[in-house]
């Protein structure tokens, strides 16, 4: 395995993918630059079955290696939504403001300390022999009242989740920090584990 096809067109994750495995000798390309312009219905039920189908489309449209992720937030008051529906419970093409507007309409009865919720991450890796691997990271935290902090490009819930432990949301902390504590940077940490052990087979 020389090089990984990321099942995205989003080009801060392809920087954050490069980053984590730079140190392994492998080139990681996008879904553009590996050809693959389409996108697959993310229809599944859970994070790991949307991740799988998109690492699987461009496994086998390729022919080579894999991963794609896909994450949410769940909200315990909210009986686990937003969930799979995270990033369009507010419609179709909501934008981030949006999203976080509707967050917090949904949560206006909802008093500061009945508003625990967790971030959720499942990255998918597939061969092209079609093997597959799920990697999974999770972080627990709160919604908070008002939103706190400088918001990232599509990533509209940094201004709303406070990690348990801490006093700052997500969007007040400086990258490095917020990579060390987030569900995303869990679940890529155990891919690259496995890749890691997988260099030395």
């Amino acid at each position: 395995m020389k090089r990984l096809i990321f099942a995205t067109h989003n080009p801060g994750k392809i920087g954050e993918m490069r980053q984590l495995v730079a140190d392994l000798g492998m080139d990681v390309l996008s879904a553009d630059e590996a050809g693959v312009h389409e996108d697959v219905e993310e229809d599944g039920t859970t994070f790991a079955e949307n991740a799988l189908k998109k690492a699987r489309f461009v496994a086998s449209t390729t022919g080579e290696w894999a991963v794609a992720d896909d994450s949410g937030i769940t909200i315990d008051a909210l009986g686990g939504r937003p969930g799979v529906y995270t990033a369009r419970w507010a419609g179709e093409g909501a934008s981030d403001e949006e999203l976080v507007r509707h967050t917090l309409e949904q949560l206006k009865d909802v008093d500061e300390g009945k508003r625990g919720a967790s971030f959720h991450s499942v990255v998918a890796l597939v061969s092209p022999e079609g093997e597959e691997w799920t990697f999974e990271g999770i972080v627990e935290g709160t919604v908070v009242m008002s939103t706190r902090g400088t918001p990232r490009p599509k990533l509209p819930y940094d201004v709303l989740f406070c990690p348990i432990g801490h006093n700052h949301t997500f969007a007040q902390m400086p990258d490095e920090e917020k990579n060390a504590l987030s569900h995303r940077g869990k679940a890529f940490e155990k891919l690259k584990k496995f890749l890691q052990n997988k260099k030395t087979l």
